[in-house]
């Protein structure tokens, strides 16, 4: 089983004329969903409240065969966010979080004995109290559990830079796979170009280092070597959960073929499954929100 830890909220998709759209989401959120539409086995173990944003968070999930009953239910209100689209389609995100739901969660409440991974990443290193619970829960896993973090920096969350710094330095230092944008890097290393900065993260004991740079290659970086993956040119619509996408894509194409992401993977075992999150998230960037597509839409997906 894969569990998730992370933010479930709400997207406020504000279009260039200012039109706007609630979308269910968040990072890690989207993440679950792509994984099990693609065929994983996963449970949500974030927070979900019950306010009706978090009846239709939780709805969703199960809709998409996402196991809730791990998520721990509260009364304060789902977390919002704005995502402002521009005119390529990209989104910019403004954040609000005081007193809502998402950064809540408990790591004595998580069971994992049934567990194979663990995914985190963006809120959920950042808002408190979850993001000393996730590192707690980080630093207790045994080495039958394997890790994977989405960076995804939000820097308008971020109130002590050195602090969050730090935190992520010590996550990323357990985690056997990190997906970092070129974005994460420029905020975590502006003395650093991208690649260095990339480079050096996996010079670091992490053992696999997946960057994405929007619709440029994919780089996947591991103590043997390194090599590029293609992403297609697509008509984008929005770009809303298309790296989330990808993290839910590269740990269900891995799922799938029955490889364990804390084993000694070869290149070529990595670039097959980032090629099936590529498309993955290919087909999400052409959908409106956060709206991962399942197995039977890409072509050639493996079968356990």
């Amino acid at each position: 089983m894969i569990g998730v830890i992370g933010e479930a909220l709400v997207d406020l998709v504000i279009a260039p004329d200012g039109s706007v759209v609630a979308h269910l989401g968040g990072g890690p959120y989207n993440a679950a969903r792509a994984a099990s539409r693609l065929g994983a086995d996963v449970s949500f173990f974030g927070t979900l409240s019950l306010d009706r944003f978090g009846r239709s968070l939780a709805d969703q999930l199960t809709a998409d065969g996402v196991d809730v009953s791990y998520a721990l239910r509260v009364d304060q209100p789902t977390t919002l966010a704005a995502a402002e689209i521009d005119g390529d389609g990209s989104a910019t995100y403004r954040f609000y979080t005081a007193g809502t739901s998402a950064g809540l969660f408990e790591a004595a409440a998580v069971d994992l004995s049934a567990v194979e991974l663990i995914f985190t990443g963006g809120l959920a290193l950042v808002l408190q109290p979850m993001a000393d619970e996730v590192e707690r829960l980080v630093a207790a896993l045994d080495d039958r559990v394997a890790l994977m973090v989405d960076v995804n920096c939000r820097p308008q969350v971020v109130a002590d830079r050195e602090a969050y710094e730090r935190r992520v330095e010590r996550i990323l230092r357990r985690a056997n796979v990190v997906k970092v944008s070129t974005d994460d890097l420029r905020y975590l290393r502006p003395d650093l170009q991208p690649s260095i900065a990339a480079r050096a993260l996996a010079a670091d004991g992490v053992g696999v280092v997946l960057v994405t740079d929007g619709g440029a290659d994919v780089t996947v970086l591991t103590p043997a070597g390194e090599r590029s993956v293609t992403v297609p040119q697509v008509d984008v619509v929005d770009t809303v959960g298309a790296g989330d996408t990808f993290c839910g894509g590269f740990i269900a194409s891995a799922d799938a073929r029955g490889w364990k992401l804390n084993a000694a993977l070869t290149l070529d075992h990595l670039v097959s499954a980032v090629a099936d999150a590529v498309a993955a998230s290919a087909l999400a960037c052409q959908r409106a929100g956060a709206d991962p597509p399942t197995a039977a839409e890409i072509p050639g997906w493996p079968v356990r």
